[in-house]
């Protein structure tokens, strides 16, 4: 079951919705090179909708987190939506769950986007 991934516009968040696996070779090619699309498109806030993702491997997780610390860096976000079992558990013995936010409600998880980043106070 190769990868698919299809992208919807909402506001200013791009969802991704993924089908199949995200393992090592071409499906993890075609996930790098669809998110590297977006961010040349200025793209800064990703919904990563993985409800139907299958199997993630390290390959996968891999691209992800590089995505999340770009993000991170830019000022932006990413998320995910309805992880399905499997690729939950990966994530959460990677402890992805600690850093990057889940969702299981699409609504919730734009509404996320647009509320204000807390930024730690520095005393000194």
């Amino acid at each position: 079951m190769r990868l698919r991934i299809s992208i919807r516009e909402r506001g200013d968040v791009s969802i991704l919705d993924f089908w199949g696996r995200a393992t090592i070779g071409s499906d993890s090619e075609l996930l790098s090179k669809q998110l590297s699309s977006l961010f040349a498109n200025g793209e800064r806030k990703l919904l990563l909708n993985l409800a139907n993702l299958a199997q993630i491997d390290s390959s996968g997780v891999s691209i992800i987190v590089e995505a999340y610390v770009f993000l991170k860096r830019q000022g932006g976000g990413l998320k995910f939506l309805r992880p399905s079992p499997r690729v939950l558990e990966v994530l959460r013995v990677l402890r992805l769950t600690d850093a990057i936010p889940i969702f299981e409600d699409e609504i919730e998880a734009l509404a996320s986007f647009q509320r204000p980043q807390l930024t730690p106070l520095l005393f000194g």
